[in-house]
């Protein structure tokens, strides 16, 4: 017989104008990793912050039975007592403070007169060992990188005696590398400990990688759940389940009509890191992109991507920036990110809710806010108009919402992602750079994003596209630049390129 540590049973959850949760049950077995798929919007974060007392006991219906026992959790400090602890896709670190320091936030361990300093970070030290951790604890959180900065969340989560230990994208900001690291963390700590994972997840090959089991959640719904106990389930089959329907190609056809025209060029651009003016983080890098066109941009984690594509936008990032850039030929100063929109620039930025949105406010307020002035009558908005944009954009992107007046914090991750995209749609930029644009997104919103990516080529736009997830980049990209440690140490046809030649050309610049 099954000895279930959690059985969730129809549990439904109601937020104004939509039904997020539908009678949905989740039963979780002691010692097993499960999973939960799904489309963006379809509950499966809502789920879990119901059982993390995130959403308290009274705003849903049904009932939590943990160990056993129906549980009521009025607080996340609630649950944590009895052993959960959820980690969510946005860590929650104080980039300012030591790993010890943020290990035992709103948990300190305490002496006489205080807090005991030398049992904090004696313990913290502890925990970063159990998740193999070699930093020291007072060491600051802005000074390690993310694929650490995870591993700090689960060993703070050790220190909390976990039992059932929730991860939200918890491989979301990682590259591969970091990303099979975590997944084997969590397998040992299966195998040592018999510890419980529930995991979300839109990469769905580490899903089969990892998962004994996967519950498929659609439309508030639980769909399934599919035994995946050999580690063998087919990605095509999660993706039916998930999507209601046959998923034939992850990346949509189309032609290929690059126009001799460039429609951007950079030349010997170098940027030097904001506090430590001495680091270039961007050395000499010349590139270009022709209209029409898709360029990606790969490489590991802190290889200069981002802080190439901020400082070309703007100088939204570094400083003693130097170099060239040319639109349709012609060289621009680009001083900030106005004089950057102006020349028909657009930068779809990775961090959405940090520097893509305004999470307070609404739909229509966010997608309209890049070019204001193109709702604006005599200087006022329009708020018809504006409203009219946004709801064309929604249809557009198929972004799930009851209305535009929806302030932008309450949708999924996918759903903020396409409100994002429509603000630079809407600034009819001639070149959009695109940095992690599908990251924390399910297939069926990926395969959306690709559409509109080929329709802005069908027009004679450029795309540059920066991604960790090398499939994206040879399945969508025309050519592909390989940067590492601030250099660019390779460009290739996408149609020659594969991920060991991606991989090869990282190596051996490192030998140099």
């Amino acid at each position: 017989m099954a000895d279930y540590i959690l059985e969730m049973k129809n549990i439904t959850k109601e937020f104004p104008g939509v039904k997020a949760l539908d009678n949905v049950n989740l039963k979780v077995e002691r010692g097993e990793i499960h999973a939960l798929v799904g489309e963006n919007g379809a509950g499966k974060s809502t789920l879990m912050n119901v059982l993390s007392g995130i959403y308290p006991h009274g705003t849903y219906t049904g009932d939590i039975v943990y160990n056993g026992e129906v549980c009521q959790f009025k607080t996340l400090h609630d649950s944590e007592e009895k052993g959960i602890v959820i980690i969510h896709q946005e860590l929650a670190l104080i980039p300012e403070l030591s790993i010890g320091e943020n290990m035992f936030l709103g948990n300190e361990r305490k002496g006489r007169f205080g807090i005991d300093w030398d049992r904090t970070y004696h313990e913290a030290g502890e925990h970063m060992r159990q998740v193999g951790l070699k930093e020291e604890a007072t060491t600051l959180i802005k000074d390690i990188g993310t694929g650490k900065q995870q591993l700090v969340e689960i060993a703070k989560a050790l220190s909390k005696n976990v039992k059932l230990l929730i991860l939200d994208e918890p491989t979301s900001s990682l590259n591969e590398e970091d990303s099979k690291m975590l997944l084997d963390l969590l397998l040992s700590f299966k195998k040592d400990s018999g510890m419980t994972s529930i995991i979300i997840s839109h990469k769905l090959n580490e899903i089969s990688y990892v998962a004994d089991k996967i519950t498929v959640v659609r439309d508030g719904s639980t769909i399934e759940t599919i035994d995946n106990s050999g580690h063998d389930i087919d990605e095509d089959r999660i993706i039916r389940g998930m999507v209601g329907r046959e998923l034939s190609d992850r990346y949509p056809a189309r032609e290929h009509n690059i126009s001799e025209k460039i429609g951007m060029e950079v030349k010997n651009w170098t940027v030097h890191h904001p506090l430590y003016s001495e680091k270039k983080v961007v050395n000499d890098v010349s590139f270009n992109v022709h209209r029409g066109e898709i360029v990606g941009f790969s490489g590991l984690q802190g290889a200069g991507r981002t802080e190439l594509a901020m400082s070309i936008f703007g100088r939204s990032y570094g400083t003693e920036i130097s170099g060239t850039i040319a639109i349709d030929g012609v060289e621009k100063n680009l001083k900030n990110v106005r004089d950057a929109i102006n020349a028909g620039l657009a930068y779809v930025t990775e961090d959405r809710k940090g520097n893509g949105l305004i999470l307070a406010e609404s739909i229509a307020k966010n997608t309209t806010m890049a070019r204001i002035e193109k709702v604006c009558n005599k200087g006022i908005i329009d708020v018809n108009k504006e409203n009219s944009v946004a709801e064309d954009y929604k249809e557009k992107l198929h972004t799930k919402t009851p209305t535009v007046q929806q302030a932008v914090g309450n949708l999924s991750g996918g759903n903020q992602q396409k409100v994002l995209l429509a603000k630079w749609m809407f600034a009819d930029p001639e070149v959009l750079i695109l940095d992690e644009p599908t990251r924390g997104i399910d297939v069926g919103a990926k395969y959306e994003i690709y559409c509109i990516m080929n329709d802005l080529v069908a027009q004679g736009k450029s795309v540059v596209m920066i991604s960790s997830e090398m499939p994206e980049l040879l399945g969508m990209c025309d050519r592909i630049y390989v940067m590492n440690e601030g250099n660019l140490v390779a460009e290739m046809k996408a149609a020659d390129a594969t991920q060991e030649k991606i991989m090869a050309a990282i190596l051996q610049s490192d030998k140099k």
